[in-house]
Order: structure tokens, then sequence, then C-alpha cells
């Protein structure tokens, strides 16, 4: 970072910065080109490691490339200012460098669905156990380890 005096290494304030994020951006290479996509996420911190989770259909372009190259980087962006009295803007964010594995044990894929449903519908969580039910079987899971 080239601006070492806005740099925030602080955990509590990293943390703040991932839970204001409402989605974050997922790149990572395709056949030799960077490839970025948002994505929902959940996430959570067991035994002192940060674990992202994202779900996805089973096949296409992001889950072939990421079997053929598991290394990613992810940026949360919390919250945004813009100045209205200079050309400039304040953000936070976190960029977070890892591998991503695809998800395979079903106990897993519903935990990691429950982070994701509780993060971004957690009025909805009475339904969440009936769509569990119709599209575990379907659907793809992974996982970042930071």
């Amino acid at each position: 970072m080239r601006r070492k005096d806005r740099e925030v290494t602080d955990a509590g304030k990293i943390r703040e910065a991932i839970e204001a994020s409402h989605c974050c951006r997922l790149g990572f290479y395709d056949e030799g080109e960077v490839y970025i996509v948002p994505m929902n996420f959940g996430y959570t911190e067991e035994e002192e490691k940060r674990i992202f989770y994202f779900h996805s259909a089973k096949e296409g372009q992001k889950i072939t490339a990421l079997r053929a190259n598991p290394g990613i980087c992810m940026a949360c962006v919390g919250d945004t200012k813009r100045a209205t009295d200079k050309f400039t803007t304040e953000f936070e964010s976190a960029i977070i460098r890892g591998n991503a594995c695809e998800v395979t044990d079903d106990s897993e894929k519903i935990h990691a669905l429950r982070l994701i449903c509780q993060r971004h519908t957690p009025s909805n969580m009475a339904g969440f156990d009936a769509a569990i039910e119709k599209s575990l079987d379907r659907t793809g899971v992974w996982k970042i380890k930071i």
C-alpha cells in the first residue's frame, strides 16, 4: 500500500469494514486474464482463522477458472463518503488474498449457506430449512481461508 498513513491493521477495524460491505468483488485468473465478479458472502472466524464463504452454481466460467487456479484476491468495501468540497472519496475496505476451495461436505455447505443467509436475509430464516432441502444438491459452495 502506497499511503501507509491510511493503512489499517487493527483486526476490529478490518472486521468493521467487512461487516459494512454488502458484497465483495472476487478476482481470479481465467485463462491468463483477470476476471472479477461481485459476490454475496458469509464470514466467520473459527479457530483463529478468518473464513469467507460464497455460493454459486456448480458449473460455469467462475467455477472452471477457480478449479484451474484457486488463487483469489477479494475486496470488501464498507462505508463510502464522497466529498462535496474537493475531488476525493473516503472509503474503508478490506483486501483479502487466499485460495478458494470447493466445499463438498453437506454439513459444512449448510453451515456456510446459513452464514450467508443470516448476513443477507436475516428476516427470512424461517424458510431456510425448506430452501436447503430443495436446492442443496444443485448449489455450489466455496470457501476462502485467509
